[in-house]
């Protein structure tokens, strides 16, 4: 098992779970963070420090059309090992449903 980020982080991006992450395995997009599934030794500490809940283990029904996505980007974007600023509007992002069309395949900065 590994852990998934999911819609909810797309244009919050809190960033807390990087602070707690053992091994780095997550990555930053322009809008959305993401785990590399080899990397993740699903210790589960990020989970619970998510404050848009955005982040599930791959047993989720919620994580399979997010998987793959989280693959396949942590490939391409760059690590992030530390917590940095989250949008300004992140708040007001957190609890809306409906944000996949909203997702950026721009790499972030770290």
């Amino acid at each position: 098992m590994t852990y998934v980020v999911i819609e909810n982080c797309i244009k919050c991006k809190f960033m807390d779970c990087v602070e707690v992450c053992p091994v780095d395995c997550f990555y930053v997009g322009e809008n959305m963070l993401v785990i590399h599934p080899d990397e993740c030794i699903d210790c589960g500490v990020c989970e619970p420090e998510c404050p848009a809940e955005a982040i599930v283990p791959d047993s989720d029904d919620r994580a399979a059309p997010y998987a793959e996505l989280n693959r396949s980007y942590a490939a391409e974007w760059p690590n992030i090992t530390r917590k940095g600023e989250p949008p300004a509007d992140a708040d007001e992002w957190k609890d809306k449903p409906g944000k996949r069309e909203l997702f950026s395949a721009n790499p972030g900065k770290p």
